[in-house]
């Protein structure tokens, strides 16, 4: 038998290796490609991890930014010689915050006045009034400031309007300035509230108050009304109001002509205003400047709360509002 024919059962060695090469071959690549997910994954995750980094440190560069910009605190006056002073309340007469809050005007008529270059002030009021303490703490001190300094005067100027509260206050100015369409007068005061007793009958809702003294309650808007409340209620409001009325005749004096409706809560034009004494004529921040201090300098004391002032005040008014709320029921006077 020639060898070339004989049949030795083994595979060429070519042959053999060539599965093992392959194996080899892809795991080789499968290694690969995993090292390269890997990578990719961590890479990845690392980006989103800077990416959140740089979020997260953008957004504080930005609320660093907006509370330096809302935070602006108390207005710096810079004065350079003769100024008229200017201080303006826009809003509602309150004690949470605000323009025409006593703890913001008070301060910035002391500045004004002691001020040795302001010739004289001038209260820019644009209010519907408000709370009749505020109004009655700022005007006190208006009286006090101007027997203090007696060569300073004060003139309110009225913007839209100057109504109960905030005429209150106008009432202690050396003179009152309007323009004809302005809103002024409302000498007054109110106490509002809400009765849900009839709505609660057809509920069915029963209401449950227990107190410990008979007025405890005093006019819950959730109980039916009590009679002798109600007229210990008017008689408090009768008292305010001729607060008002005595501080509105002792500032404007004999310039007021009085009528039958002068104190009944009622408001009228500019115009009208000047007819009735209620105001001296017409003119604005820069018109009174101009004629009646003459000086057109005008440098504005007006205070002007920060951010987290604001929020604080609020934090203080919402709290207060909580007591009177338990000792009233919600109920309290206001010049408005």
């Amino acid at each position: 038998m020639d060898n070339n024919d004989i049949d030795t059962g083994r595979a060429p060695l070519g042959a053999a290796s060539e599965p093992a090469l392959a194996g080899r071959k892809e795991g080789w690549e499968r290694e690969v490609l995993e090292k390269l997910a890997f990578a990719t994954l961590r890479e990845q995750r690392a980006r989103r991890r800077w990416g959140i980094f740089f979020k997260l440190a953008f957004l504080a560069v930005v609320a660093v930014v907006l509370w330096r910009a809302l935070d602006l605190g108390t207005a710096t006056a810079e004065v350079s010689g003769p100024h008229t002073a200017l201080i303006e309340i826009d809003g509602a007469i309150t004690g949470g915050g605000g323009s025409g809050d006593a703890d913001s005007v008070i301060p910035a008529l002391n500045r004004a006045f002691a001020d040795a270059g302001s010739v004289g002030v001038i209260l820019r009021i644009n209010s519907p009034g408000g709370s009749p303490v505020q109004a009655g703490m700022i005007n006190d001190e208006i009286t006090r400031l101007r027997a203090e300094y007696p060569k300073k005067p004060l003139y309110v100027v009225v913007d839209e309007m100057c109504a109960s509260g905030g005429y209150y206050i106008a009432a202690a100015a050396s003179k009152i300035f309007v323009n004809k369409a302005s809103i002024v007068g409302s000498i007054g005061v109110l106490m509002d509230g809400f009765g849900f007793t009839g709505l609660m009958d057809k509920l069915g809702v029963e209401r449950r108050l227990l107190t410990a003294g008979s007025n405890k309650g005093f006019l819950d808007p959730f109980s039916p009304q009590n009679d002798a409340q109600q007229v210990y209620a008017k008689d408090m409001l009768e008292e305010i109001h001729q607060q008002f009325i005595e501080v509105v005749r002792a500032g404007r004096g004999k310039r007021l002509k009085e009528t039958p409706e002068t104190f009944s809560g009622l408001f009228w034009s500019g115009s009208k205003a000047v007819e009735l004494g209620l105001a001296d004529g017409f003119g604005t921040v820069d018109t009174v400047a101009r004629d009646e201090l003459k000086v057109e300098d005008i440098v504005d004391y007006t205070e002007h709360e920060g951010l987290s002032e604001r929020v604080l005040k609020k934090f203080g008014a919402a709290v207060g509002a909580g007591a009177w709320q338990s000792l009233w029921g919600g109920v309290r006077p206001s010049l408005r």
